[in-house]
This record gives C-alpha cells, structure tokens and sequence, in this order.
C-alpha cells in the first residue's frame, strides 16, 4: 500500500510538472540526485529525516492509543525551550552531563506540553485534535515572549537566545568520522540521528513487547473492551499522549543542540504537521517511520536542489509533492485497498484444474491400506 501510494503521488506530481512545462523524467533525476547523489546531499537528507523520524515516531505512537495528535510541532517548541534552559543555565553541571541532561529536558517539557491536553480529553472531554491544535499557537505564543522578554540578551535585536556553550553541543557526524580517520562533507547530521533510530528500536520495543504497549494498543483498537479487561483509557490516554510529547521534544535536540547552538524563534519550521504525513506513510510502525521518514527527506533535499536547477519549479511545488503523497496514503487509501486485496486473494486461492483432489492413502496400524 505505502508503496503503491508513493508511485501515484509521484506520477500525479509528473503530470503537474509536465503541465507546466518541465520534463517529469528530468525532475526525478535531479530530485534523487540531489538527494542522494553526493556525500553532501546525502548528509542533508538524513538531517531532515532525523527531523521527521522524531515526530512521526511521536504521532504514531499516538495513533496506537486512538489518539490522533496534531500538536507535535507545539510539543518540539517548548523542548526546545526545556533543552535551552538546560544548556545556558547547567554550568554547575560536569561537561558530559550537559547533553544528556539537555535531551531529558527537551523530552520532560515536550511531554509536560502533550500531558494537558491528555488530561483535558481523559477527565473532561475535550477532543485531543481541537486541544493539540490550540495549543501549537499557545507554544508559539509562549515561546515569543520568552525569547523576547526573559532569554534574548542585552542589546541583542534578534529574538533568540545566547550562544550555548560548547559543552552542550551534539556532535556533527562530520566530527565523529574525522575522529576516525574518515572524510565526510559538512552537513548539519549530528548524532541526533542516532538517537532517533534508537529512539525508534525503542518504541517498537515498547508498543510490541511490553504489557503496557499491549495496553495502549488495546484502548486504541477497542476502548469498552479494554475497560472490559480491566485497563483505564484515561489513564492509557496521559501517557501515550505524554510519551508522544516526549519523542517530539527530539527535534529540539537536533535542531536546537546539533545546528543552531542557539534557542531561535519557528525552528521547528512546521516538522511537526510533516510527521502526520510520515505516520500515515509508515502506517504507525517505526520502521515504516523510519523509512517514510528517509523519503520525506528527499523531497526536501532532492526539491531544493531541483529548485535551484529548474526555474519553473518553486518551493511551493515540491509541497504539491508533499501533499499528494498524503493525499494517496490518506485519503484515498480505500481506493487501492479493495483492488489489492482482489489481487492476493486470486493469487493465493488454489487454481481449479478439473482433476479431483483425494487426500493421501494412509495406512491403517495393521499395516495394510485399505
């Protein structure tokens, strides 16, 4: 399915090109080339994949307790902020101590923010869409009067933050392969993108081999029945929705602690909402993720590039892109189910010869057949 949706985005988006006037076959070969053509562009790919592995695995793991979360971008923001506080005010903290402490806060804030409309749907009611959704402009909100008002330093007229100090800054990749003699081109990966495969081995872990995955699984899948069986929704719903948080609280860390060194206002640059379209890709599963993830990436990467090369084709139509891959694995997924489904069931249905098929002749324990 996954497959077959991202080859009819991908042709819908070459009859949009074609239209235009710019050859399908073309845009391809310089869309993958500059994804994945050089060190450079490979390097950047995986920096936005790490990115987009952070929040899809954040509204996957959502979507396994019937959540659908749509405030992973408000949830990254205030992360970012948790993970800011730590590293411009831990200096009583060891050196080796600042990172993981930076990453433990990103992930307590981001699941602080995801905790409130949790517990407004489990005791009140609320609709977690509305209450996610609300709170992206509440983050927004929040995080320009902090930047402006408490973190932005004397005279400075941006709104961001000092300069962390070195200390709190993840390693690029780059680094780690000189360290071992290998050459690499300068690209923004650090090691946030280790962290988040591992962040993603982790989920997989935990939703499928663990009693309380099987618990979150089950309030999604069937709330009564779970009540039957002795689980408490509300309680399923506060913690997949504070886990959710915790995951997106990721992207602060890779933006916040491997690139920028610096707390800035909209880093999250709307990486949240692409998660929703890396979750409905990779259908909830964290390699699904994973791999939706890798492609999403080389939209960005391989678009700028084909941006760049081709006058005719802006920004705005590698979103089209973007957007019909979410149309096709989304909303038209019912068209493509039924078809497939045909298809596997006609392939595994025994073919009828005409012959009469008698089972085999058995021995009986005298030891003649009958």
């Amino acid at each position: 399915m996954p497959l077959l949706s991202v080859a009819t985005a991908f042709l819908a988006g070459g009859l949009v090109l074609g239209a235009i006037g710019v050859d399908p076959w073309n845009a391809l070969r310089e869309l993958v080339g500059g994804s994945l053509g050089s060190g450079e562009g490979l390097g950047f790919t995986l920096y936005y994949a790490t990115d987009f592995i952070f929040t899809g695995l954040a509204v996957s793991l959502a979507f396994q307790g019937g959540l659908f979360n749509i405030g992973a971008d408000g949830q990254a923001y205030i992360g970012g902020l948790g993970c800011a506080l730590v590293c411009l005010h831990g200096g009583a903290l060891p050196p080796w101590l600042v990172i993981p402490a930076g990453i433990a806060a990103a992930a307590a804030f981001g699941a602080a923010w995801a905790t409130v409309p949790a517990v407004l749907q489990a005791r009140r009611g609320s609709h977690i869409v509305i209450t996610t959704i609300m709170f992206n402009f509440l983050a927004s909100t929040l995080m320009a009067y902090v930047l402006v008002n408490l973190l932005r330093p004397t005279g400075d007229m941006q709104a961001e933050s000092a300069a962390f100090p070195p200390a709190a800054i993840v390693p690029s990749l780059q680094s780690v392969l000189a360290a071992v003699g290998i050459a690499a081109p300068t690209t923004p990966l650090n090691l946030s993108f280790v962290l988040a495969l591992a962040c993603a081995l982790a989920v997989w872990v935990f939703v499928w081999r663990t009693r309380t995955g099987y618990e979150i699984r089950t309030v999604g899948q069937n709330p009564q029945a779970a009540v039957y069986g002795g689980i408490s929704p509300a309680r399923v719903t506060v913690l997949a929705m504070a886990l959710s948080g915790a995951l997106a609280g990721g992207v602060a860390v890779n933006e916040i602690m491997g690139v920028q060194g610096r707390l800035l206002l909209d880093f999250t640059s709307g990486y949240g909402f692409v998660g929703i379209a890396v979750a409905l890709m990779g259908r909830g599963h964290p390699l699904g993720v994973v791999l939706a993830s890798f492609l999403f990436g080389m939209l960005y990467q391989g678009g700028a590039e084909l941006a760049f090369d081709e006058p005719k084709v802006t920004r705005d139509m590698i979103v089209v892109v973007q957007g019909l891959v979410v149309f096709f694995a989304g909303a038209l997924e019912g068209l493509f189910r039924r078809g497939l489904a045909r298809l596997f069931d006609a392939g595994l249905r025994p073919r009828d010869t005409g012959e009469t098929s008698l089972p085999p002749r058995v021995a009986e324990p005298g030891g003649e057949i009958p």
